[in-house]
């Protein structure tokens, strides 16, 4: 049930989005506005809406008489051509940030590291949204601070650390990935495009080597809870 003073559109949003990430809907489940509408006490408007977002992150897919359906987890090959396309343009990103840097900027990124001190034990959506969100930001401002608007458009639009944490969460997964940010900024920060090119690609390997292990025949179960 949702609190009444959240606002309703996001509200419903968020409930549909954390029962999806906790596998409440499994892969290709057929949501159903209706019921939905039911068991969140709401009219079908803010579902819809609700509906429309998710689709546009990939999280859901709308089919032609059939409506909306839960998308699945990535396969094997989006995994790797989505870490493929990251090793392109983040090192980049990275190394043109490094080479921008001034004390603004290096506040920015140091405030960021400050929002989610340590990584969060729990293993379901609502315990993990911050670290998700922490993540995605740092990376989008890195990216804002590389200067490219269009790779900027394009690296947002994979919405890439919703689909990888969807994948799985674990605490020592969080924890080893905010000691990598950490040395990230300290090399963009440094001014060192090199270093922070590196950085970034160390980071990258890293996250990818945690995951690619959840792949058994080049597909993944999903996962209740995330974890």
């Amino acid at each position: 049930m949702l609190p009444r003073r959240q606002n309703l559109a996001e509200g419903v949003y968020e409930a549909l989005k954390e029962m999806i990430m906790d596998g409440v809907f499994s892969q290709g489940a057929r949501i159903n506005i209706d019921e939905a509408a039911r068991a969140l006490e709401v009219s079908q408007s803010p579902v819809r809406e609700a509906l429309v977002r998710l689709e546009s992150e990939g999280l859901v897919i709308k089919e032609p008489f059939r409506g909306y359906s839960t998308a699945p987890l990535l396969s094997k090959a989006e995994f790797e051509d989505l870490f493929e396309f990251r090793f392109v343009v983040e090192p980049w990103a990275a190394a043109r940030a490094a080479a921008a840097i001034d004390d603004d900027k290096a506040a920015l990124l140091t405030k960021e590291l400050a929002s989610i001190p340590s990584a969060p034990e729990g293993t379901s959506y609502q315990d993990y949204q911050r670290m998700a969100a922490h993540d995605h930001r740092l990376h989008d401002l890195i990216q804002q601070l590389g200067g490219n608007v269009r790779m900027r458009a394009a690296f947002t639009r994979t919405h890439c650390h919703l689909h990888i944490i969807r994948l799985n969460y674990g605490a020592g997964m969080g924890s080893a990935a905010l000691r990598e940010h950490r040395a990230l900024v300290d090399a963009i920060a440094g001014g060192d495009a090199d270093a922070a090119a590196a950085a970034m690609r160390s980071h990258l390997e890293a996250s990818r080597s945690r995951l690619a292990p959840l792949y058994d025949g080049g597909s993944v179960a999903p996962t209740p809870g995330g974890g």
